[in-house]
């Protein structure tokens, strides 16, 4: 395609925003932050405090993911009512609050319901964003963007994960305040940026089954087996086959990760998000192969670069299909269930692939990884494929 790129309505090409995406940007990587803190502090102080088993832990630590799942859709659905910026704000907030309520002498039971009430905040946070700056995008860098987004979501998650168990030194309260302080900040830099103009009232009803959303939302859920078996398995895998050092698979993985939307984020944008998230999904496959069958570390580290190349591209193409697939009214919604497919496939492939590694050895994770990221790369590859010749602007379901 050649050209200046098109807009939805055919009009000139917008400027790129930047300082309401250094807002955008750096409240979602505080609110992070803050929502991380807690995750490596937790567990011992469940044990230590309540004499939790792990069980307990387990439940505490990620329960926040069930009412993200349910959550996503809705608080798209409100941002499409209520405004982007309205529905961030609220869900930063919600976070703060959640770090709060940590300082309280609170029981097992009651922590629970706190973790609960801060997964509702940080699909708030997340989803009204997501849609807030791709309408802050100029149109063909909107894929580039999403990924950006995403880039920001992980190094908050790095930065809290080390402040949090940084700070724990100093002891609890300290880790309970970084965790109601960064998403204030954060909630701060959001309510800076101007508040975009509000779309027409959209429909209600849609959920998970949201039209635009589910192809692209059940290739993610695939695509997400190969990460969960990567995060769980890769560390216990490497020992049993002798090799060992499997962090450091992990770390070149989340630097590929980061990286590759750093660097050539802006591919779905020009080549197309059906393309791109096709091969991304083969070169997902390729990489967990490898791993696989690596028989020392180097192999192993080309395995995870080539993952963290594919894996890095895979949401956002498939998040930009979403969005040229939905009505502008109804884009929060769309890309709230699409998002929630995510947590549908950590919640599916992290005990499933606990499963394989069980009945049919660690390889077995990768090679089932592989396989769901192949399925991911086959729809993605039918997605939209009647509509004739592949463009950023392919039509709209």
């Amino acid at each position: 395609m050649t050209g200046a790129p098109l807009t939805d309505a055919g009009a000139e090409e917008k400027p790129l925003p930047r300082r309401a995406l250094v807002g955008l940007l750096g409240g979602l990587f505080a609110g992070y932050l803050g929502l991380t803190a807690v995750i490596p502090v937790l567990p011992g102080f469940l044990r230590e405090r309540h004499g939790a088993g792990d069980l307990t832990v387990g439940v505490v630590v990620t329960v926040t993911a069930v009412t993200a799942l349910l959550v996503r859709p809705v608080a798209g659905a409100l941002a499409d009512r209520h405004g982007h910026r309205t529905v961030m704000l609220t869900g930063a907030l919600v976070v703060a609050a959640g770090g709060l309520l940590y300082l309280a002498p609170l029981g097992v039971p009651a922590l629970v319901a706190v973790r609960l009430l801060v997964g509702a905040g940080e699909a708030a946070l997340f989803t009204a964003g997501a849609v807030w700056i791709v309408q802050l995008a100029p149109h063909h860098r909107r894929g580039q963007l999403i990924g950006l987004y995403g880039v920001s979501m992980w190094g908050g998650i790095s930065a809290g994960t080390f402040l949090g168990a940084t700070v724990q030194q100093a002891g609890y309260p300290a880790v309970w305040v970084l965790s109601a302080a960064a998403p204030a900040a954060g909630a701060v830099l959001v309510a800076l940026v101007p508040a975009p103009p509000r779309t027409a009232p959209a429909a209600k009803g849609g959920g998970l089954l949201l039209r635009p959303a589910l192809l692209p939302g059940v290739a993610l859920t695939f695509g997400a087996a190969g990460y969960a078996g990567l995060a769980a398995f890769v560390v216990l895998h490497l020992d049993a086959r002798g090799i060992g050092h499997g962090v450091v698979v992990l770390s070149c993985f989340s630097a590929v990760y980061a990286g590759t939307r750093l660097i050539i984020g802006h591919l779905p944008d020009r080549l197309g998000p059906r393309r791109v998230a096709t091969w991304c999904g083969v070169g997902e496959a390729v990489g967990l192969l490898v791993i696989a069958v690596a028989p020392n570390l180097a192999v192993a580290v080309v395995g995870s670069v080539v993952m963290g190349v594919g894996f890095s591209l895979l949401h956002p193409s498939l998040a930009l299909m979403v969005m040229n697939r939905t009505d502008p009214a109804r884009q929060g919604a769309a890309i709230g269930a699409y998002t929630s497919f995510w947590d549908l496939g950590l919640a599916v492939w992290g005990p499933a692939t606990g499963l394989v590694a069980a009945g049919f050895g660690y390889p077995a994770v990768f090679v089932a990884g592989a396989a769901g990221a192949a399925v991911a790369a086959a729809m993605a590859l039918r997605i939209g494929r009647p509509v004739g010749s592949e463009t950023p602007m392919e039509v709209r379901a």
